[in-house]
């Protein structure tokens, strides 16, 4: 596993293979390492994100949004909303960009092993949890009960609709809702707390609950397991920050005593719970 490379400011040469739409402003990038030692050495795990270096432009942070594929392409799904991710939602298949990377923390699998778990994303924050889940699906047997709750503005804005089929077939219990409904939409409308509520909660103790997305969804969510008994130490959330260098070294992104980049972007609730707000839960 290479958290972080020997020389972490080396950019790898990538090229893009494939583009996706998934919604608007939203897609999602296939990317490959031109470098054949650069893809046998690239090891990353669910929760971590590479820099995307887009030449003449700069970098940006971005999670990886499945575990890599066979052939080695590095998966990211982007939404359009500055300078590089702009300039990548330009790059045509074939394209030249740059990969520095994988940086970070991950998702701590290993503490949901014999216990249900709970996960929970808004909007694009299902990206980053998208490894996760294919992590759990390659191990199913390892867990209990597994809940995905979905929240997204709209609609069109959920992500990855084609992929609720096949994991319900892995026994993944798929629920999702919108502030906003559309008129051929018969889903469920509100946040995504309600379906916490609407989920019941067996065995809070033995419940681990990992979450991504905007922080006020996630604080809320948190407020709402924890109102059920599940204890803080088995909370787990993903963090977005300005992550400029990916090493600590900037301080950009620092929260607390805390540099997401280095520490983060996956980090247990109680060691950020003092700035996130939610004191007294």
């Amino acid at each position: 596993m290479r958290l972080q490379q020997p020389d972490p400011w080396t950019v790898s040469a990538a090229r893009l293979r494939d583009v996706k739409l998934e919604t608007p402003g939203v897609q999602t990038y296939w990317i490959e390492l031109t470098g054949q030692e650069d893809r046998q050495n690239y090891h990353a795990r669910p929760g971590q994100f590479n820099m995307l270096f887009m030449p003449g432009i700069g970098e940006a942070a971005i999670s990886l949004s499945h575990l890599p594929t066979p052939d080695g392409c590095l998966v990211h799904t982007v939404r359009s909303v500055g300078n590089v991710t702009r300039a990548l939602a330009a790059t045509n298949p074939g394209g030249t960009l740059g990969v520095r990377g994988p940086f970070g923390s991950h998702w701590p699998i290993e503490q949901a092993h014999d216990k249900d778990i709970i996960l929970v994303a808004g909007g694009i924050g299902l990206a980053p949890m998208r490894p996760l889940i294919d992590q759990i699906i390659l191990s199913r047997q390892m867990f209990g009960r597994v809940s995905l709750l979905i929240g997204a503005r709209t609609p069109a804005d959920l992500l990855y609709t084609d992929d609720y089929d096949q994991w319900r077939a892995f026994e993944i219990e798929v629920q999702s809702t919108v502030d906003r409904a559309a008129a051929d939409w018969s889903g469920n409308v509100g946040v995504v707390t309600l379906l916490i509520n609407r989920l019941g909660i067996q065995s809070p103790r033995r419940t681990v609950v990992f979450s991504c997305g905007p922080e006020v969804m996630m604080t809320y969510a948190i407020r709402t397991v924890r109102e059920r008994g599940v204890p803080r130490e088995n909370l787990w959330v993903s963090l977005e920050r300005n992550m400029n260098c990916a090493i600590g070294l900037c301080g950009h992104c620092q929260l607390g005593p805390h540099f997401i980049c280095k520490e983060g972007p996956v980090l247990r609730y109680d060691q950020v719970k003092d700035w996130m707000h939610v004191d007294s839960l």
